[in-house]
């Protein structure tokens, strides 16, 4: 590793308490990277704890950590990218393991499938919502992979330099993760621990707020990058619900030859075209969303994996 440039990366919102130590653990680790602490808009003294550890300090003024990893990819070169928070809640000793599980498998992102060591590491909700986020994604992408919130993880360059960044807040590891997946990029996990904060260190992730963003997040890509399952659920729907409005309108026409109650005979023939439509829609979204991938790729392959 000692002929690749190596950067860590940590975004940073009121961390004061803990961001030299992480900063510390990685020069102690990790001696030969480049350590990038990203401030983003802290009220406290992230950014002076920052500089007094050794890490090289920058300014995002856009609020959210999507932005913050946004403006990471884009601002440094590197052949390879270390991704942590600045809690201290993941094992840093870990990194040269992923690194060379990133290396000698040849993949482009692995990620450090947290390992709770403490039970006060995770609240309730956080346990629960990343459990049932998680398996989302592993249906709708047949992937089984274990830990999609984690933010610990090791990037190659073409990996960090073709992700189309969208995400404003949390949501940024689901779209790292789903990126992946859809675009059979080569990922693995590796299993790390998992610590508690220091005393008196809050948690920024909102269980409820931020966890209904991220669910948002998991419903637009899985419209993004597999339209025709996306808009094929909303036909079937609609065409059920067509025919349980339908049926009962159609069954009295066959026993009477008449129609007594127009209105509902006209919504389900509009639902039902409505369903018509979405399959069709899905069949137009899917092809685009080739190209799309296409295209994508393209610009992957533009870029090599690091040589050890």
């Amino acid at each position: 590793m000692s002929k690749m440039k190596i950067a860590v990366i940590i975004p940073c919102y009121n961390e004061e308490l803990s961001i030299a130590g992480v900063v510390k653990d990685f020069q102690k680790f990790l001696p030969e990277a480049e350590i990038y602490v990203y401030d983003n808009n802290s009220t406290d003294n992230t950014e002076k704890a920052a500089k007094k550890a050794g890490a090289i300090v920058r300014k995002e003024s856009y609020q959210g950590k999507g932005n913050v990893v946004r403006r990471m990819f884009a601002d440094i070169d590197a052949d390879i990218y270390v991704m942590s928070d600045g809690d201290k809640t993941y094992d840093i000793a870990k990194t040269p393991l992923l690194i060379k599980k990133l290396l000698d498998e040849n993949l482009d992102m692995v990620i450090g499938c947290r390992k709770e060591v403490d039970l006060a590491a995770y609240r309730v909700g956080h346990r629960w919502g990343n459990a049932v986020l998680t398996g989302l994604v592993q249906y709708f992408f047949h992937h089984p992979l274990t830990d999609m919130l984690s933010g610990f993880r090791v990037f190659s360059r073409r990996f960090a330099k073709t992700f189309p960044a969208q995400s404003q807040g949390f949501e940024i590891e689901t779209e790292l993760t789903v990126h992946a997946l859809a675009s059979r990029i080569p990922m693995a996990e590796v299993e790390t621990d998992y610590f508690a904060r220091p005393q008196g260190s809050e948690s920024k992730l909102s269980t409820f707020k931020d966890g209904f963003r991220i669910l948002l997040m998991i419903v637009n890509l899985i419209k993004e990058e597999r339209p025709l399952l996306f808009f094929s659920i909303i036909s079937l729907f609609l065409f059920l619900v067509s025919l349980f409005i339908g049926i009962p309108v159609l069954s009295e026409y066959l026993a009477t030859g008449l129609v007594p109650k127009f209105p509902r005979a006209f919504l389900a023939m509009g639902i039902m075209i409505c369903s018509v439509v979405s399959l069709f829609v899905g069949f137009i979204l899917d092809s685009l969303s080739k190209s799309r991938h296409e295209t994508r790729r393209l610009h992957y392959l533009e870029y090599k994996l690091p040589q050890k």
